[in-house]
């Protein structure tokens, strides 16, 4: 197993980056066939990946039974995070909150995953049905229970979070943070840092489109990325351009766009943690390779130039899916 170097996510050691692992499963196409996902999940232990982070969500449960099957007996080596509140709710997504919600699903959640403890269990969004309290409480009694280790939310704001953390310590946030979403920077990053929490980044490459995955650029109908404004026209050729600007910057310094990309993350502070989500050993290796060589603070800074906050052409989500993101907004962003 090789080593990378690491950094603090709550009283976690992990690699300073990790693995997200719901497109082995859900939201983009084409999906990989199991024993693809199964290498890869392996594949990535061996190279010393040791934070995995999957959902209820992802494929209602397929993603946890992925999980579950292929790394278990390697419990040792990593640290393993998922979530709730969003799940399977009479066959399609929903989202409840609620202390017995959140019981339910964290049962079903340790038995797909072939556990008794998760190390980190999130929120996964915010049910603004539900006091952040009485959602962070249900939480709480799972840790004094043993069944996790510590509490994460994800996608909600500082000042959630500051609620959430006045009834028990929070040891991560995770939420979108990319060149083209830069929202985090408003409050909840340093929220983060001044309470020692550590910050997670989900789809740290544009969910492909920054990296220049042609599956990004023609998206599929079942594709999530299908309904969402920056991939369809007429923001999709915008953001296509902006991504080729990035790729004519990462190759002038010698890497790759999806490099570029984490490099710059990992620039934002020491408790910022990526996980890019990939179906390639390739990329995967490619992504860790980000770890192996120093990126100038001028190409950094060359990179907050090119995507101000309002370089993206359209808004991040759809209508139904902004509703239930808690996370702030700068002036004039566009909204579903």
């Amino acid at each position: 197993m090789t080593s990378l170097p690491t950094r603090k996510i709550g009283p976690f050691t992990v690699s300073a980056i990790g693995l997200g692992c719901m497109n082995l499963s859900h939201a983009y196409l084409p999906k990989p066939d199991l024993g693809v996902a199964e290498r890869l999940l392996c594949h990535a232990l061996d190279m010393g990946v040791t934070f995995f982070d999957t959902a209820a969500l992802y494929g209602f449960g397929a993603n946890e039974e992925l999980l579950g099957r292929t790394l278990m007996h390697r419990r040792g080596e990593f640290t393993l995070a998922s979530k709730c509140v969003l799940a399977e709710i009479d066959g399609k997504r929903g989202l409840d909150g609620s202390p017995a919600a959140i019981t339910r699903v964290l049962e079903d959640s340790l038995r797909r995953l072939k556990v008794d403890h998760i190390d980190l269990y999130y929120l996964h969004r915010l049910d603004a049905r539900v006091p952040i309290e009485e959602s962070v409480g249900a939480l709480a009694r799972a840790v004094e229970a043993g069944k996790i280790g510590a509490i994460g939310l994800s996608e909600m704001s500082a000042t959630t979070l500051r609620r959430a953390y006045a009834v028990h310590p929070i040891a991560a946030m995770q939420t979108e943070y990319a060149p083209w979403v830069r929202n985090p920077e408003i409050a909840v990053l340093d929220a983060c840092a001044q309470l020692g929490v550590g910050f997670v980044a989900f789809s740290p490459v544009g969910r492909g489109l920054l990296a220049g995955s042609p599956h990004a650029a023609t998206v599929a109908q079942g594709d999530v990325r299908h309904a969402m404004p920056r991939f369809q026209p007429p923001h999709l050729a915008a953001n296509l351009a902006l991504a080729g600007r990035l790729a004519a910057l990462a190759k002038e310094a010698g890497g790759t766009a999806a490099q570029l990309c984490l490099a710059w993350l990992l620039a934002k502070g020491d408790h910022v943690v990526p996980i890019p989500g990939t179906t390639s050993a390739a990329h995967l290796e490619e992504n860790l390779a980000t770890l192996s060589r120093a990126w100038p603070a001028a190409l950094i800074a060359a990179v907050d130039a090119l995507f101000p906050f309002d370089a993206a052409s359209g808004p991040r989500y759809p209508r139904e899916a902004q509703a239930q993101v808690d996370t702030e907004t700068w002036a004039g962003e566009p909204l579903a």
